[in-house]
């Protein structure tokens, strides 16, 4: 295969992981001026090439936002033949509709600018809401962590499991989930969230029997925990078992890892779509990494291979 791998300073173990697996070498071509403005200079010539650029939109959220702007126009002024963006974590998707009087579209502003940046295709993972691939003009891609998760919940072989969505709008991930792993049913946590304050939820309801069960919690993003703590409270006070959580991004922001590990939940599956500077995980954490997923899907890109068998369903 004859591509470029570029990649900028949101992940980069992530990013040497897929170009270690594609046996590629990865580029790093960001760096800052004095006065904190981002520089790109990419260092290898480009023309008539297939260029990918891996770069997860999380905290620093701006900062890599504007790397991922720049590493794209470069691309385009340098003559590169198709620019693929991998963007494991996507920032700003849950600012995705207008929820309240003179608010942004968010996600839609993004998107547009990245087409308008000189991207031709974008790769994500779990994208917190389906509709977002619709504000790219171009193909969007998005992909399931399952493909690497499920083999490590299955490891943990749970009787009488019940898969658990911690909200509504996770109910369709739950049922696939419930569906691969032959699980006995699912349950819905209904809550409410604070318009004012997004980041704070409270649990009110629980639609399932969960009495005697052991349940896994299936979510998209953990960020404070609130929403995961307060679901698994809710388990609890309904009789379940073990309860354990799986989710594919984690920005664990206002101390969340300890909130997590004091809590009554027993263990976390996370991924490493996202790089937080500094994090330690206590022993309650399992990280899985989605190289694997993401070279599989750079490979079948790059050969016109179909990404629908197995990475998209």
């Amino acid at each position: 295969m004859i591509m470029i791998i570029l990649s900028g300073s949101s992940n980069p173990e992530l990013a040497t992981k897929i170009a270690e697996k594609l046996k590629k070498r990865v580029y790093f071509p960001c760096t800052q001026f004095a006065d904190g403005e981002i520089r790109v200079q990419i260092p290898i010539s480009l023309r008539k090439q297939n260029v990918y650029i891996i770069q997860s939109t999380s905290p620093n959220t701006n900062k890599h936002i504007m790397e991922l702007f720049l590493m794209t126009d470069a691309v385009k002024r340098a003559s590169g033949k198709e620019t693929t963006l991998i963007i494991p974590y996507f920032g700003y998707s849950r600012q995705d509709r207008k929820d309240q009087p003179r608010v942004p579209i968010s996600s839609a502003l993004i998107s547009n600018l990245l087409k308008i940046s000189g991207a031709d295709r974008i790769v994500t993972i779990d994208i917190h809401s389906d509709q977002q691939q619709g504000f790219f003009d171009g193909p969007w891609d998005n992909l399931y962590a399952s493909y690497v998760l499920l083999p490590t919940i299955k490891q943990l072989k749970l009787p009488n499991l019940v898969i658990v969505s911690p909200d509504k709008g996770g109910t369709m991930r739950a049922n696939a989930y419930a569906k691969r792993i032959q699980a006995e049913g699912i349950a819905v946590v209904y809550k409410e969230r604070d318009v004012n304050l997004r980041n704070i939820s409270k649990a009110l309801e629980l639609i399932g029997d969960v009495d005697g069960k052991n349940c896994l919690i299936v979510d998209d993003i953990i960020d404070t925990g609130g929403t995961i703590i307060n679901a698994a409270n809710l388990l609890k006070q309904r009789d379940a078992k073990k309860i354990i959580v799986s989710s594919t991004h984690g920005l664990f922001s206002s101390n969340a890892v300890q909130k997590l590990h004091d809590s009554v939940v027993e263990k976390i599956i996370i991924t490493d779509s996202i790089y937080v500077e500094g994090m330690k995980f206590t022993n309650k954490f399992k990280v899985v990494s989605v190289s694997k997923l993401l070279s599989e899907a750079i490979k079948r890109i790059e050969s016109g291979t179909p990404l629908s068998a197995g990475l998209l369903d």
